[in-house]
């Protein structure tokens, strides 16, 4: 197998997707070079250079570290273009006309290398007419690639073929979306919309259809369409605002100029809401107004009758509530049909529209069942995709209601379902695959050698394919822990508390996690099996747990349970074999501080990572200071140790959390050493190989050292700013208190400067410091506040 790394990559134009993508090629550390038309006024790379300062201030942020912003490279069409003969794959990301495409293209295709893969970012034009026009031999290199908005944070790519593109072509671009770029990517037909936008477009649209006829508000509907169907918490009319009504409109349109023979054509003509909306400017978020207008404090809603705006807060009914909440899916959606209320009616049908329509385009727009399932939920933030809904609510049950609202003339067309729905199967997901109407069989998984990085791929519903949770060979397991293996010579530690936090039970099972790994295996990977949902790597310490105890023994019952924790760390630090913590989603406070006590980390860009105890009155007690006195150490190397100190002091006083895990690294929760993943499925994989490689390089844990503190000298300059923060009024008595504390555990406490200290002298006054504020009545008042409300409570 030879080897094709994509070195370089030009991004053509540096509007919002454009610029995004340049983004993240430089997450990835991809060399990334932004074009766009040369500035009328101004520097020539005037756009582009105003594209990449805008990157800096997008909230959720493009980039993982706002530094790197400078190292994607501008550039413009009329003096750059030479550039491109440098790059191995090319994206062009302009607006979507298909002429101005056309135009472009005549422009670069004389620069773009041999070898090369040119590809289009288009939301649903035609990839096969965009390529009409080009020789040959580029139009194999050629297809499309849509990337979900913001590119960063969803995972779908959509990969196009055009009859002419070379299968090695997408094989290639698939390996480096999956795995460079952490993508998940499906193949789809070059039908208008392709699969994503296709079926979410149509759900959106019989939403509008249905909410009116069963004459329901938008926040209502949102909050029906919303998290209570395992959906993004925006709902609809809100996911509409956001994504931009004239986008909508945009991809409405594609649809009413491309599918006039689809029997669902009907509902592809432009709401009238909508287009009175788009006439008036009214474009969603971006403009202040659309279904929804934010007045003040207070969020209306669009009064569809009226035109105006009204008070917003409509909720689904508590009937409905309930139904929704019933966890076998087959009752539920049972209860939906059957009801009588207009929510429960309204509900079923959207379910009904979606499962009509994708039966009836499966054969034209996928593959199988399986492209549509991930393409809306890695598009479209759904738990679960359609046919997998319908295939857990019993297939056979629902296809018949499904077409009895068909010929009783409810549904939204009358195009039959197709013969193969009732053909006896139990539904299209099997462990032999999904199923594929144009093979008429099981279509299996791709056999890409990239997914043999993915342990466990990304379930679906029917398929019966191995999970985390239950995979392997336990060694042991209760209510806190699993300990486990894959048959090999990497043991994992598996948390199964809620939110991960650590409990008495999750030290114990670490300590016998590392006993185990000491006598038989390579060494440790705690990883959690929801890993790759962006869940929790752990919340903290589990302060819950702790209640019965300081109950019935004060304060002082809750010392050795601190000193337990601080003892599992440091047998973590100083195991004989190495331990590996693979991180993803939130690791605060305790769980921050298990990261840091690890051999070595290999984090998921998206993990989000602090030291948060001051938030509920307490400073950090499980190392995480002490780590921070001796990373600053290490990283002062003899310079003015204040200057190091400073940062992590300020990250833990603060409760800062790391928007990234690049973020992390700049903050010292990460090592420069540690390995980030871009693609979550990967994150066991690269964890066992990073262990497995340290096991092989004769891996010892490092000798206990003596450590350079910057003593009282570093403490009073600290607090001298300290004293001018809570003087004016910017942090309240008990925060100068908890950070008083702070800076004195990270400077060594009440010693000379440059007096070397040793780790447990660190720790020792960790555990004196929270201590003393867990008997404070200001920190009660925080915990009781945080475990009552999930909320800070500031005091």
């Amino acid at each position: 197998m030879s080897n094709f790394i994509i070195k370089k990559v030009a991004v053509l134009g540096a509007g919002v997707m454009g610029a995004q993508i340049a983004a993240h090629c430089i997450n990835a550390k991809v060399p990334v070079v932004l074009f766009d038309l040369p500035a009328k006024e101004g520097p020539k790379n005037g756009i582009v250079l105003r594209a990449i300062e805008n990157l800096k201030k997008l909230n959720p942020a493009p980039l993982g570290d706002k530094d790197q912003a400078a190292l994607i490279e501008v550039a413009n069409y009329e003096d750059n273009l030479e550039l491109l003969k440098g790059c191995d794959l090319i994206v062009e990301a302009i607006a979507e006309r298909m002429d101005w495409k056309h135009d472009l293209y005549k422009k670069v295709a004389e620069y773009i290398a041999p070898g090369a893969i040119f590809a289009s970012n288009t939301s649903g034009l035609s990839i096969t007419a965009l390529s009409e026009g080009f020789k040959a031999e580029l139009k194999e290199r050629f297809c499309g690639v849509h990337f979900f908005n913001p590119p960063r944070y969803m995972p779908l790519v959509e990969l196009v073929p055009t009859p002419a593109t070379r299968p090695e072509i997408l094989d290639q671009l698939e390996t480096f979306l999956t795995t460079t770029l952490g993508k998940g990517v499906i193949r789809a037909k070059d039908t208008p919309n392709f699969v994503a936008n296709r079926v979410g477009i149509f759900g959106m649209l019989a939403i509008l259809h249905e909410a009116k006829k069963f004459g329901l508000s938008c926040d209502v509907v949102d909050d029906l369409t919303g998290a209570k169907l395992g959906r993004a918490k925006s709902g609809t009319f809100r996911t509409a605002d956001v994504v931009g009504l004239d986008t909508l409109g945009h991809v409405i349109k594609t649809m009413q100029d491309n599918l006039a023979s689809d029997p669902f054509f009907s509902l592809y003509q432009t709401p009238e809401v909508l287009n009175k909306l788009m006439t008036t400017g009214a474009l969603g978020q971006k403009t202040g107004a659309g279904f929804y207008k934010k007045v003040g404090k207070d969020i209306l809603r669009l009064d569809f009758a009226t035109g105006n705006y009204v008070a917003g807060g409509g909720k689904a009914d508590d009937l409905i509530n309930r139904i929704l909440k019933e966890k076998d899916p087959a009752k539920r959606f049972a209860a939906l049909h059957a009801s009588s209320n207009p929510q429960g009616q309204f509900l079923w049908a959207i379910f009904r529209d979606v499962f009509h329509y994708i039966a009836v385009h499966l054969a034209t727009i996928a593959d199988s069942a399986r492209d549509v399932d991930f393409a809306m939920r890695w598009g479209f933030g759904w738990n679960q995709g359609p046919f997998e809904s319908w295939q857990a609510a019993g297939w056979r049950q629902i296809a018949d209601w499904v077409k009895e609202d068909i010929d009783a003339g409810k549904a939204l067309c009358n195009a039959p379902l197709p013969a193969w729905v009732f053909d006896g199967r139990a539904g299209v997901h099997t462990p032999q695959g999904a199923y594929s109407p144009v093979h008429n069989a099981y279509v299996p998984r791709s056999t890409l050698p990239v997914y043999q990085r993915q342990v466990f791929r990304a379930p679906v519903v029917g398929e019966s394919a191995a999970e985390g949770k239950t995979a392997g060979t336990t060694v042991f397991e209760d209510d806190s822990v699993r300990i486990w293996h894959q048959n090999d010579d990497v043991l994992i530690l598996s948390l199964k508390t809620k939110m991960h936090v650590i409990s008495p039970g999750v030290i114990g099972g670490l300590a016998l996690a590392i006993q185990e790994a000491e006598k038989n295996y390579q060494g440790l990977v705690l990883w959690n099996t929801d890993a790759a949902d962006g869940g929790v790597f752990s919340a903290g310490a589990d302060l819950q747990s702790m209640l019965p105890l300081f109950m019935s023994g004060g304060v002082k019952a809750i010392e050795p349970e601190v000193a337990k924790l601080q003892r599992a760390h440091q047998a973590m630090e100083y195991a004989p074999v190495p331990i590996v913590a693979a991180v993803a989603g939130m690791a605060l406070g305790g769980g921050c501080e298990l990261l840091m006590h690890a051999a070595k980390r290999v984090a998921s860009i998206e993990s989000y990572i602090g030291l948060v105890e001051v938030g509920v009155g307490l400073i950090p007690a499980g190392g995480g200071l002490k780590e921070a006195a001796l990373r600053a150490a290490k990283d002062a190397k003899g310079n003015d140790l204040l200057q190091f100190l400073k940062n992590y002091f300020m990250n833990a006083a603060t409760a800062a959390v790391s928007k990234s895990a690049l973020e992390a690294r700049k903050m010292g929760y990460l090592a420069s050493s540690d390995v980030i993943v871009f693609n979550p499925y990967e994150l066991l994989h690269v964890a066992k190989s990073e262990v497995r490689a340290m096991y092989q390089a004769g891996y010892r844990p490092p000798l206990p050292a003596k450590i350079p503190v910057a003593g009282r000298y570093a403490t009073a300059t600290i607090m001298a700013q300290l004293v001018n923060m809570r003087d004016g009024g910017f942090i309240s008595a008990h925060d100068y208190k908890i950070s008083a504390m702070i800076a004195e555990i990270v400077s060594g406490g009440d010693v000379e400067q440059g007096s070397l200290v040793d780790e447990q002298w660190l720790l020792d006054l960790e555990r004196k410091a929270f201590m003393e504020l867990l008997n404070h009545p200001k920190t009660q008042e925080r915990i009781m506040g945080m475990m009552q409300t999930g909320k800070p409570v500031r005091n």
